[in-house]
């Protein structure tokens, strides 16, 4: 048995694949904000079609409408500004004097009232549940990928694949370009990557430093200024000699507050494989 990650085999089969694509990355904030203002448009454009059939106050219900959409697409942030423009658009509209953000009826002003308490409570229960099942589909993403990961170490696949593997629990679990990199000699060179990782010399130069150090490095700091990755490095029977690597530079989330327990689990696969075929 070797005790190095390099594959001698010549039967074996090529490096595996992440059947499912990335997630892609979410709209800029900036357009989640220029959508919500749409829905409020279209929202009051579909009030002045039904004015004459409705009460002045009645009409705020319909702006309750890109309320819902925003909180439920977008968060807090762009359904607040839903609720904003929606009482604004109601006031300057649909009561008189028309025009005007000057509210005369004591009716009217009861109904804006209404229609920003209703719009703010709508907002908190849809915001609340979107956080609540993005956090559910992160945590059966992050499941699923290690789940991968640990089949692929169970079936005593080549250490090729399961560093590929390993690279593909990263990017899909954190939606970042990921990579493993290895020292050979004096070159340190990327064994396995997903999610179109591009390794600059900065990052070579950084994961170096995990190497040499045997702490986790991160990347566009000092002394790493110019790198795009964090590194980590694994302690494997084989000595300290390989690092995993995570652009969050470039991720299509934000970089987690703490990241080290998922690492930790993905390295303690990839040391646990290279102590099975030692």
């Amino acid at each position: 048995m070797s005790d190095s990650f390099e594959e001698d085999d010549p039967f074996a089969l090529g490096p595996i694949r992440d059947p499912r694509p990335a997630a892609p990355p979410s709209l800029p904030l900036i357009a989640q904000y220029g959508l919500a203002l749409v829905f409020v448009a279209l929202a009051t454009g579909l009030a002045f079609l039904v004015q004459h059939l409705i009460s002045a106050p009645n009409i705020t219900l319909i702006y309750v409408l890109p309320v819902i959409i925003s909180a439920t697409l977008f968060g807090w942030g762009p359904s607040l500004l839903a609720v904003a423009l929606g009482v604004i658009a109601f006031d300057f509209f649909f009561t008189e004097p028309y025009y005007s953000l000057t509210m005369t009826s004591p009716s009217d002003i009861w109904a804006a009232v209404l229609l920003f308490v209703i719009a703010s409570i709508v907002t908190s229960v849809a915001a609340q549940s979107r956080r609540w099942a993005m956090e559910a589909r992160e945590a059966a993403e992050r499941a699923q990928a290690l789940q991968a990961l640990a089949h692929t170490v169970i079936e005593g696949r080549p250490q090729s694949q399961i560093l590929q593997a390993a690279a593909i629990a990263l990017h899909r679990i954190f939606r970042a370009p990921a990579a493993i990199l290895m020292q050979r000699e004096n070159r340190i060179d990327a064994v396995a990557t997903a999610g179109s990782a591009k390794i600059t010399e900065a990052d070579r130069e950084a994961a170096r430093g995990a190497l040499s150090s045997h702490e986790k490095t991160r990347g566009d700091t000092y002394p790493n200024v110019g790198a795009y990755f964090d590194f980590w490095p694994i302690s494997t029977a084989a000595g300290c000699n390989c690092v995993l690597g995570v652009d969050f530079t470039h991720a299509a989330r934000e970089r987690p507050d703490s990241p080290d327990q998922i690492i930790e689990v993905i390295a303690a696969y990839v040391a646990a494989a290279s102590a099975l075929r030692s």
